[in-house]
């Protein structure tokens, strides 16, 4: 079991930026890859990004390539999501979670743990 606590959201102008932090329990976790998923009011959950368990690879969705960036550290069980030239439409709450196995390359994932998600939102 592995439990999953958000941190860092909050209100930022357009162009701004924030960086999520996401804080696992357990002994396990460089046996999970991790991943940010967020969902917009009125919208479906989407994914964001997910890094493998090193830390090694990385994947983002298209939309925030080259805005995003995932990292984890696995001795402070901890996946960071360093968030710049945030745009309105990344307005969301922002979901942390994470799935069994030692993949060696990320990519889209079916989570088996989720966070209880913060809120990012962005003014124009």
């Amino acid at each position: 079991q592995v439990q999953l606590v958000e941190s860092g959201g909050g209100l930022v102008q357009a162009g701004g930026s924030l960086r999520l932090s996401c804080a696992a329990s357990g002994r396990t976790f460089s046996s999970y890859a991790m991943a940010w998923f967020r969902q917009a009011p009125g919208k479906e959950r989407e994914f964001v990004a997910s890094i493998n368990w090193s830390g090694g690879s990385t994947y983002y969705a298209d939309s925030v390539k080259g805005r995003f960036t995932l990292s984890r550290d696995n001795a402070k069980n901890t996946v960071s999501l360093q968030m710049n030239s945030l745009k309105p439409e990344d307005t969301a709450v922002y979901y942390c979670a994470a799935a069994i196995g030692r993949r060696p390359i990320a990519g889209q994932l079916t989570p088996d743990y989720w966070g209880q998600g913060t809120q990012v939102t962005v003014s124009s």
